[in-house]
């Protein structure tokens, strides 16, 4: 049988709980709020402070730092690191292996393709599609070409 509580060592060697989520069996943070619609991978860990929505998809080893924010359905796919304060809009999609920055803002309705990183504190809104592009060519949401990224003030 499957524990239902689990304990981390972090890097500066305190005790972090964690539960397992109903739907999915990820771990969840004692301080984090995720609505029960959500589907937490079991491999995924959401940390204290952050917040899922309802019927939020958190993929395969994917994890959701401290204070984030996974708004309803938004859809976070495998080994997705979200950052510390950063905000995911309801309905976004982050495809597989992406990074968002923290303090990054995804604005609801915006898609990430695979590979993508957004640096900390970038925006990305709805009608700006980030997709993956061939080796040695810029992106225009990479921090080294940030032409259709804003920062935030």
């Amino acid at each position: 049988m499957e524990r239902i509580n689990e304990e981390v060592e972090t890097e500066t060697g305190t005790i972090e709980k964690y539960r397992r989520h109903a739907n999915g069996r990820g771990l969840v943070s004692g301080g984090a709020r995720v609505d029960p619609s959500a589907f937490i991978s079991g491999t995924a860990y959401v940390e204290s402070g952050a917040r899922v929505g309802a019927d939020a998809w958190i993929g395969p080893g994917s994890w959701i730092d401290h204070n984030a924010l996974v708004g309803a359905r938004a859809f976070i796919g495998q080994n997705v690191h979200v950052g510390v304060d950063a905000v995911i809009g309801a309905a976004a999609r982050l495809g597989s292996h992406s990074r968002i920055g923290d303090g990054a803002r995804v604005q609801s309705g915006a898609v990430i393709d695979r590979d993508i990183r957004i640096p900390a504190g970038g925006i990305v809104t709805a009608a700006a599609h980030a997709q993956a592009r061939p080796a040695g060519t810029r992106h225009p949401l990479n921090a080294e070409a940030p032409a259709r990224l804003r920062r935030a003030a």
